[in-house]
């Protein structure tokens, strides 16, 4: 299906489902959209979202997820983007690619391969991996976005807030502020991409900025609860890969201002990659302002080792491979001024020691 409309679809390993909502809550300033609904991201959903277009809709913004090579063509050949964002390349699902980066970049770049070909590509300047992207073959336009890299919508003087960021961005050489509610630096990416697109189709500097006021942050991703005596819980447990985990310890340790615990579950779908991951993501606490770490699940147990051997106290490493335990043990330290992440892959569940954690501290006033 090949529309008039912008067709606005988002791929990457992280950073969809925000980035989506950040575009579309701009987009509605003006128009009226059709966009995927919560994470329903798969081909056979671009199918139905297919024979839910109507005449009245005037853009389209759409997750295009994938788990294996091809993935992402058979959403292009379902509905063509004419702009197409790659949030980056990660290590997502890479047990699907014999544990090989590359292969995640081949298949990312399909988006690349089988959107329109004069369209508006947005990546990541800042991304590592992102550079493995192929693009020699488009002919359309590439608009970068970035922190710490030269961009063409590049952030700048990133102010963190209690329940979000302000940053600078020039456009049409005038400088702009923005304000989002949500935490940590990859989120700022996700409204870069949003940014470009928007200014792409013309929206002015203040809707844009309107737009992003009026963004939700989606549920289970880096949600702040504050509960009593200056207890606060982080939920992040919708999803987990190594980049999306130490994003989240990064927005633990920014945010925290008593004791800090990490609570980190097994990361899923790591294939070949899983000890390394799980190590990686070890080696990075220990670099940050956690007191506690607490790990669940059987490769969970390989962040606590290596964060040991790096240094973090081992006295303060524990890990559960029963959820009741670790819900109750966890409760021992809801201290007043604690700050605690809860993170895992999806399937993990971690949700439900988030909602242990609320109901116990209600229970304690």
């Amino acid at each position: 299906m090949i529309l008039s409309i912008p067709v606005i679809a988002i791929t990457g390993s992280a950073g969809k489902t925000t980035t989506k909502e950040m575009v579309a809550s701009i987009l509605q300033k003006r128009y009226k959209i059709l966009k995927t609904q919560g994470n329903a991201n798969t081909y056979k959903h671009t199918a139905k979202y297919a024979n839910m277009i109507q005449p009245y809709h005037k853009a389209l913004v759409l997750e295009y997820a994938m788990l294996h090579a091809g993935g992402i063509r058979r959403h292009c050949q379902i509905i063509q983007p004419n702009i197409g964002i790659i949030t980056n390349v990660g290590t997502a699902h890479i047990g699907n690619f014999n544990g090989k980066i590359e292969g995640v970049a081949k298949a990312k770049s399909e988006l690349i391969q089988y959107m329109k070909q004069t369209g508006l590509l947005v990546i990541n300047a800042d991304d590592e991996y992102s550079k493995l992207l192929n693009t020699k073959k488009f002919k359309g336009k590439i608009l970068t976005v970035g922190i710490d890299q030269k961009a063409d919508i590049q952030a700048k003087n990133i102010n963190f807030l209690r329940n979000g960021m302000t940053f600078k961005i020039s456009l049409e050489n005038k400088e702009y502020e923005f304000y989002i509610s949500a935490l940590g630096k990859h989120n700022i990416y996700n409204a870069l991409s949003a940014i470009a697109v928007t200014n792409h189709l013309g929206f002015t500097p203040k809707e844009i900025q309107e737009g992003l006021k009026s963004f939700k942050r989606p549920w289970r991703r880096l949600n702040i609860y504050q509960l009593p005596n200056g207890i606060k819980i982080i939920d992040d447990t919708y999803s987990a890969n190594p980049h999306a985990m130490k994003a989240a310890i990064d927005v633990l340790s920014q945010i925290g201002k008593g004791m800090n615990i990490a609570v980190l579950g097994t990361m899923l779908e790591m294939g070949k990659y899983s000890k390394r991951a799980h190590q990686e993501v070890g080696k990075y606490i220990v670099k940050k302002k956690v007191d506690y770490l607490y790990t669940y699940g059987k490769d969970a147990t390989l962040i606590g080792k290596a964060a040991k051997e790096l240094g973090f106290p081992p006295k303060r490493v524990f890990h559960f491979t029963n959820k009741e335990k670790l819900n109750h043990f966890l409760t021992k330290y809801l201290r007043p001024n604690t700050t605690i992440l809860v993170k895992a892959s999806h399937g993990i569940r971690m949700n439900e020691t988030v909602k242990y954690l609320i109901a116990y501290s209600k229970k304690a006033i």
